[in-house]
């Protein structure tokens, strides 16, 4: 393959330089370019010197070669932002402490779980008693240390949570690993949504996003990844902020300079997602907007609710479009029909 290995380890030996240029290194950028024109130029001669004097390349050679070169190029499109992820490094021991700076994502339980699972079994027929979403495989995305998570796993759902932090991932391991239900229901892993997308195609039948996008540094690359793990007929949901004068104004002078219930720095206004921005890359990419709701946070009594403006934080719910015969989040709520609910497993709230 690659001409007997030669243009496959040029094509390794650039994929190195790229990851060093992902970093920031501008010398390392140019000669991962001149490197991966290096190997293409190998492969293309290997590949005409093959043709003259032996067989042609075998249609397996020709699959991996060009995985290799997608995989190369992909690269260069990750949704990790490494500055969000130094900000996020020095708070990852502080998830649990429902009166530290995670305050907020805490009590947004109270309205984003029941959230999450009135839609689903809305869409379903079928109830079971202490695990209404049993069956159901979730996929956290940006899992920090699991606040989510677990409430998801309690109503029966199989959870995988994914952060690129792998501080997050061992607070949200430690802390799960107290509760033998949900050890195992719920398995943490330190790594990108890109990361995850050629194990896991089409595999979840429910994606969770909160407070993430406005941190990622290629939102459309993260949609793209979404649909990609996503059953057909999945559901997607988000909860994010807008990008309005009254967001800048509440959401990071008043939140982060003047009461400090957001560590100072934690947003960036220029990265906040308007509801029209994400519908618009949602559809792009297979999904249905079924449900956009206003949020409202009371830093006085701590707690959140909905409200019908959307101008400063929102909550979203999409489906993928499915093909004739797929299965659905629904389906695997109807599956379970009959079973047992678990003795130990209790509501989110």
């Amino acid at each position: 393959m690659w001409g007997g290995g030669g243009a496959a380890r040029a094509l390794t030996r650039a994929l190195g330089r790229r990851r060093a240029a992902a970093a920031g290194d501008d010398h390392a950028d140019l000669s991962f370019q001149t490197g991966l024109r290096g190997a293409l130029q190998s492969y293309n001669w290997k590949i005409q010197l093959k043709s003259s004097s032996s067989p042609p390349v075998s249609l397996p050679e020709i699959k991996s070669s060009m995985f290799t070169v997608k995989r190369l190029f992909s690269t260069s499109h990750s949704s990790v932002d490494s500055k969000e992820m130094k900000k996020f490094q020095l708070l990852a021991h502080k998830w649990w402490d429902e009166e530290g700076e995670f305050s907020a994502l805490h009590s947004m339980n109270d309205i984003r779980v029941p959230f999450i699972r009135d839609t689903l079994l809305n869409m379903s027929s079928n109830y079971h008693l202490g695990s209404p979403l049993a069956g159901v495989k979730i996929l956290d995305v940006g899992c920090g240390g699991g606040l989510l998570s677990e409430p998801l796993g309690r109503l029966g759902a199989s959870v995988t949570g994914i952060d690129p932090l792998e501080d997050n991932i061992r607070t949200a391991d430690q802390h799960k690993s107290f509760d033998p239900v949900l050890a195992k229901r719920i398995q943490y892993k330190s790594s990108s949504l890109e990361e995850i997308v050629e194990e896991f195609m089409e595999t979840f039948d429910v994606i969770v996003a909160s407070e993430v996008v406005e941190h990622v540094a290629d939102l459309e690359t993260f949609i793209e990844c979404c649909s990609q793990v996503l059953k057909p007929e999945g559901s997607l949901f988000i909860t994010t902020i807008n990008k309005t004068q009254l967001s800048y104004i509440l959401g990071i002078v008043v939140a982060e300079k003047i009461i400090g219930i957001v560590p100072e720095g934690t947003h960036e206004w220029e990265k906040f997602v308007p509801p029209e921005e994400l519908e618009r890359l949602l559809e792009a990419n297979g999904f249905s907007v079924k449900t956009v709701n206003g949020m409202l946070y009371n830093p006085l009594s701590g707690s959140w609710s909905w409200m019908e403006s959307t101008s400063v934080n929102y909550a979203l719910h999409a489906v993928k479009s499915g093909a004739r015969g797929e299965s659905s989040p629904t389906d695997a709520l109807s599956e379970m029909e009959g079973e047992q609910p678990s003795a130990t497993a209790g509501p989110a709230l």
